[in-house]
Order: C-alpha cells, then sequence, then structure tokens
C-alpha cells in the first residue's frame, strides 16, 4: 500500500456534461489499479455523492465525499465580477472574467459531509450567480469543521495569485486558509497535465510551502476512466457548450493525462522529492477520512404536532379510529376491525405513524378547502388506515386489495403515496406545507435526467456538425434503438451511408452517451418534509420557482435515508371534473358528488364500449381505445382487467389476445 496512490480530484458523470467518468467503471479501474480508496470532487455540487458513496462502499473501496467548489474573490453576495490583475493578465485572472476561484475540499468525518453539505447549499442559495454556486471565505470559516482542503487547481485563489505575480497576496491566501482548516488539514496541491499554468506557479508554490509549512498533495484532475476515453470527453465538451467538434476556437482540454492513472504512472510524472512527498499524502489523506455514519439511514420525517399528554403512538390510535367510525356510521364489523388493528400495528412497529398523520393532514386540508382529491393510486388504496384517515376513498376489503403490497415488516422499506390534486389548485396544497413546516424544512424532489438514445443522437449530431434535418432523420430512425446496435437497414431509411466512418463514430459514441446523465431536474411531483433544515441534512440548490429549493440528490435516494417524500401530483382531470360539476349544478340544479354517483350505470359502460373515452383518465390512450370495444366492460372489474390487460408486461407476453378469445368465445 506504500507505493500505492489515492485520485483525490475526481469529477465523475455528475460534473454533468464534464465529467465522463461512469462510477461503475471508475470503481472496477480503482479495484484492478489496487487503490484503497477514491474521492469524488465534482464541479460546484454534490449530486452523485450519495450514489458514490453507495458504490464505493459495494465495490470495496474507501469512499471521499469531496467538491471542487466555486469560491468567490471576495463575498459570495457580490454578484459582479472582480479582477485582481491589470488589464493586460485578463487570460491569467479571476476564472471566468472574475466570477469564482477554484478550491479542493473533501469531508474527514460525519460532522464535515454535514459541513460541505451546509456549504454546498448556501452556495447556491446565497453565493449563486450566472451557472455558479459559490463559497466564500466566510462561509468556509463558518462550517470548516470536520473538512480538508488544499490550494487548489490552477485556477485557485492561490495560483491565480501567483500567476499574476501577486506573491504577497498569495501567501497571505495560504495563511488565511491554512488558518480556516487548520494546518493539519490544508494541503499544496500539484499537478502535472503538462501545461504552462501549472508550471509557471510552481516556484511559488514550493516557496509558500516551505514559509508556511504546508504539505504537498499530488492529484490528477481527472475527467474520465480510461486514457482512451478522451476523445469521447472531447465530443460531450462539445454537447455542454453547443459547438461543433471543428470549430478550431471551442473549449478544449490542452495537456493531457484526465483519466485515472495507476500509481507508477502518477509517481513517475516527476522524480522530485516534493511531488514524492505528495503522492505519498494522498495515502495519509485517505486514512484521516473516516465514512462511519455519514449517510445513516435514520428517522428524518417530520414530526407531526400531538396534544398534550397523549404519545405519536395514542393520537395516531384515536385518529384511525376517529376515522372508521366516519366512514363506517353504522357501526365497524369484525372482518374491518381485525383488519385496521393489523394494520396500526405494522405502521406503528415500523415506525411511521407521523408519515400517515403529516400526509392525511395535508390532504384534509385540500378536501375542506374546496380543491379535489384522487380517490388514492398505486399500492396505497390497500390500507384501511389511509382510507378511515382520508388519505384514500377507497375500502380495500371489498376489492380484495392487499396492505402487504404498500408496507410489509418483512421488506422494510419507506411508505410512498402518490396523491392526485387538481391541477389548478395544486399550488395552494404546496403553499399550506411550506406554512406548516416551514420553508427550510420543505423541498423539491430531484429526479437525474440521463441521456437516451435519440437525445444522444441529437446532441452528438450537432457536434459532429449535422445540419438539423439530418439529425432529425437519424434519430427519428433509430427511436426504437436500445442503445446497442443500430441496423443498417435503418441507417440507409435515413439516408446515410452505414459505412460512413463519422456516423459509425457518433453511433459509437451515442452508445457510450445513452444512460449518462445530463442535468438535474425536478420531480414533477415529488416534494420532500423533513425534521429540521434541510441543509443540515441533504445538500439544496435553487428551485426554477423563487424561493424554493431542490434536493440535489435524486429522488430515488432520498427514502434510503429516512426522509419523507410524497409525490403532489396536478391532475387537469380533476379539474375538469370540477368544472363538469359545476356545470350540472348550474344548468340542471342538481349538485353531484364524484363518491356518490351509481358505479355500474350502464349507459356509461355503453359509452366506453364505444372507445368514446377521449378525455376519460386510464383509458385515453391509442391502445385502451383499440381494446374496449373487444372487452365490452360492463362492470367496474371489467375495467380493472382492461387496464392491467394494456401494460407493457402482457403485451410483451402474448396474454391480451387469449383472453380476449376466451372472454369473446371466439
Amino acid at each position: 500500500m506504500g507505493e500505492s496512490f489515492v485520485h483525490l480530484h475526481v469529477h465523475t458523470e455528475y460534473s454533468m456534461l464534464d465529467g465522463a467518468a461512469r462510477l461503475k467503471q471508475m470503481f472496477k479501474q480503482v479495484t484492478d489499479l489496487g487503490m484503497p480508496a477514491i474521492a469524488i470532487t465534482d464541479h460546484g455540487n454534490m449530486h452523485g455523492s450519495f450514489d458514490f458513496y453507495k458504490q464505493a462502499t459495494a465495490a470495496g473501496v474507501k469512499p471521499i465525499i469531496g467538491i471542487e467548489a466555486y469560491v468567490a474573490p471576495e463575498s459570495r453576495f457580490q454578484k459582479r465580477p472582480v479582477l485582481w490583475g491589470e488589464p493586460h493578465q485578463r487570460g491569467d485572472d479571476v476564472s471566468a472574467g472574475g466570477y469564482y476561484t477554484h478550491m479542493t475540499i473533501w469531508a474527514r468525518n460525519k460532522t464535515g459531509l454535514h459541513n460541505l453539505m451546509k456549504l454546498s447549499s448556501r452556495a447556491y442559495t446565497e453565493g449563486f450567480v450566472r451557472k455558479w454556486a459559490r463559497m466564500d471565505a466566510e462561509l468556509l470559516a463558518e462550517h470548516a469543521e470536520g473538512l480538508m482542503a488544499t490550494t487548489g487547481c490552477p485556477s485557485g485563489e492561490v495560483q491565480t495569485r501567483l500567476r499574476l505575480g501577486q506573491y504577497d497576496e498569495a501567501l497571505k491566501a495560504a495563511a488565511k486558509y491554512q488558518e480556516i482548516f487548520g494546518k493539519e488539514n490544508y494541503y499544496l496541491e500539484l499537478m502535472d497535465h503538462g501545461l504552462d499554468i501549472e508550471r509557471r506557479v510552481r516556484d511559488g508554490l514550493v516557496r509558500i510551502s516551505k514559509e508556511l509549512g504546508i504539505p504537498p498533495l499530488v492529484t490528477n484532475d481527472s475527467h474520465y476512466t480510461y486514457e482512451s476515453d478522451a476523445a469521447s470527453h472531447d465530443a460531450l465538451l462539445c454537447v455542454q457548450t453547443g459547438k461543433q467538434l471543428s470549430d478550431p476556437d471551442r473549449f478544449r482540454f490542452d495537456g493531457t493525462g484526465y483519466y485515472i492513472k495507476s500509481a507508477e504512472e502518477m509517481r513517475a510524472l516527476d522524480g522530485s522529492e516534493l511531488w514524492q512527498e505528495g503522492c505519498r499524502n494522498t495515502l495519509l489523506v485517505a486514512e484521516k477520512v473516516d465514512p462511519t455514519g455519514m449517510f445513516t439511514h435514520k428517522n428524518l420525517m417530520p414530526t407531526y404536532p400531538i396534544p398534550e399528554g397523549m404519545t405519536e403512538e395514542e393520537y395516531f390510535r384515536q385518529e384511525v379510529w376517529r376515522g372508521m367510525e366516519r366512514r363506517f356510521p353504522n357501526g365497524v364489523d369484525e372482518e374491518h376491525r381485525r383488519w385496521v388493528e393489523n394494520e396500526i400495528n405494522v405502521i406503528v412497529q415500523m415506525g411511521f405513524p407521523s408519515y400517515f398523520l403529516v400526509v392525511a393532514d395535508f390532504i384534509m386540508w385540500a378536501k375542506n378547502n374546496g380543491i379535489r382529491v384522487g380517490p388514492g393510486r398505486g399500492s396505497a388504496a390497500g390500507s384501511l388506515v389511509a382510507y378511515a384517515l382520508g388519505i384514500t376513498d377507497l375500502d380495500p376489503i371489498p376489492h380484495g386489495l392487499i396492505f402487504e403490497r404498500f408496507l410489509n415488516p418483512e421488506r422494510v422499506s419507506m411508505p410512498d403515496i402518490d396523491i392526485d390534486f387538481e391541477h389548478e389548485r395544486r399550488e395552494e396544497v404546496i403553499q399550506y406545507v411550506y406554512r406548516k413546516y416551514g420553508r427550510e424544512r420543505a423541498a423539491i424532489a430531484a429526479t437525474t435526467i440521463q441521456y437516451r438514445p435519440r437525445s444522444a443522437l441529437r446532441d452528438l449530431g450537432k457536434a459532429f456538425g449535422l445540419d438539423p434535418l439530418q439529425v432529425r432523420r437519424l434519430s427519428s430512425a433509430v427511436h426504437w434503438w436500445d442503445g446497442r446496435e443500430v441496423a443498417a437497414e435503418r441507417v440507409r431509411e435515413a439516408g446515410f451511408d452505414p459505412a460512413n466512418p463519422v456516423l459509425a463514430r457518433i453511433l459509437e459514441l451515442a452508445r457510450e452517451l445513452t444512460g449518462f446523465p445530463r442535468h438535474l431536474s425536478q420531480h414533477v411531483g415529488g416534494f420532500v418534509i423533513s425534521e429540521g433544515p434541510l441543509e443540515e441534512l441533504v445538500p439544496i440548490e435553487n428551485a426554477a420557482m423563487p424561493e424554493r429549493t431542490v434536493v440535489q440528490w435524486n429522488k430515488d435516494d432520498l427514502n434510503d435515508l429516512g426522509l419523507l417524500k410524497v409525490d403532489l401530483l396536478g391532475l387537469g382531470m380533476l379539474t375538469a371534473l370540477r368544472r363538469a360539476f359545476r356545470l350540472v349544478n348550474d344548468f340542471r340544479g342538481t349538485s353531484w358528488e364524484l363518491g356518490k354517483l351509481p358505479p355500474e350505470d350502464p349507459n356509461v359502460y355503453e359509452m366506453m364500449s364505444r372507445a368514446d373515452t377521449i378525455g376519460v383518465f386510464q383509458i385515453e390512450s391509442r391502445a385502451q381505445m383499440a381494446m374496449l370495444p373487444r372487452l365490452r366492460p360492463k362492470t367496474f372489474y371489467d375495467l380493472v382487467i382492461e387496464v392491467a390487460l394494456v401494460r407493457p408486461g402482457p403485451i410483451q407476453g402474448d396474454m391480451v389476445h387469449p383472453y380476449l378469445r376466451r372472454r369473446t368465445g371466439e
């Protein structure tokens, strides 16, 4: 291990359209090279930190959670550019025309991870300008506990000052950050990609290292896994910047070697004692990191306000039984009693009473304020407790629905309830949640948008200089492509020669790009509510709408950490129903309630059998409308069968036509 090396400056696929290192491949390479650990330091975000942690742990590699931070040259609240040099030095001055410098930071332990999350969150909510989430020295000093940092890459403050000939200012900057992080936690970062900006500041860095006693640390500015990935990464940069590969003025990486090099390759770059010490120090930094408890699952759900003198369990039981009495005013039969008691016990055992109370609260608020709410969808409809609390409007027992599909103590997972609100008034429900729990405790869930074959082909076609018509023809011709191979006849149909080397390269790169993160987006309905301020628990960033935030992690990771996630979906059909009922009332003087309409009206089923279902939720697709005249539903359960059959599984399994033949006696 003494001759090994740990990569501490690594841009993964979560440095969106800049890093090209897929985590799975990266961990395989690290394992093959016998390296004990690796860091993640994506540009200005922590989008991939939890995914990185999980995959590293599974691969037997110590995860080092970090970030390549954007640091404002003055205050993070200063939104104007700041330059330190003379006009003729613009090429060597503060990055992006005066908006930020870089700093490499890692979490040493659980405390450090939470401080890193706060730094990332505040960088977005307070220091964001143009497209950069920026910290500053004040914020770093406030949250430095448990962190380690370096002077950064050539765009760091110390190196920038040195390039501008401002040695005293560079020394002051290094001393400032050494004091912030502590002498034992601040390093002099050395790189060698054959760049002039690296060589020009080397003597100044060595001098600062000696004056302040800052230990050297060697890194490689890794942006992809294998050396052979360089051309693919270059194409990815063109996709990011919207430029063509043939453009001589486009952004590109100068120098070489931006991949996961072996320990031997890293040591061979420079034979000096300073460099060799910097290589050895990567192992010391990795040893300092203690990932214990960094991402431990615990109950982070908000606590519902309970009346004084009652426990959460007592109040939960009370509210469920009050709901049962409302649902069954003539008395609760023995079967329902046994069923609901069993559910209550399971929910209490799994620690989820607060979840049900919180969800029931905002659903009942919506109903009491005239906002239409869907009757329930998914596995939650199998819960009698959900029915009693008003979360759903369907008694699961007569319909044979199974509670264990929703919650099962033998398969512990967070409840997941999708709730439909009428589209036009969904915002009122969201504002109620904000008022109830506070904006600092509620945020929108995120979802990672990945490349599909067609989107990969579109972006790569532009990068390779295809005209818009060619790009459309190519992507349309392979709309069915699974990312592995494209039949030659499909390519000819699009007007291309399958033997064309440019086309072959585009298709090859599109295969590599398929499944790659393109950007982080807001989940269509996912909402996160926590027991405390979210920036204490997860990294957040600004949402598209003012005064809202988005959790930086993918929605599917939130349940693993114990956060409450609910889907507050906006459904236009519920708005249409409200308008339709109002029209009936206006023109006929009849007041309708959805739950009181007769469920087996033969005229309605006759309409469905004619496939006259445009605008009817769940049965308005072309496939559903083709099925209805053949199935000719006469009961609600016929509709259940119809909806279940028109799904990918039954269709691909050739189950639809045999069922129809048997049903109709064909």
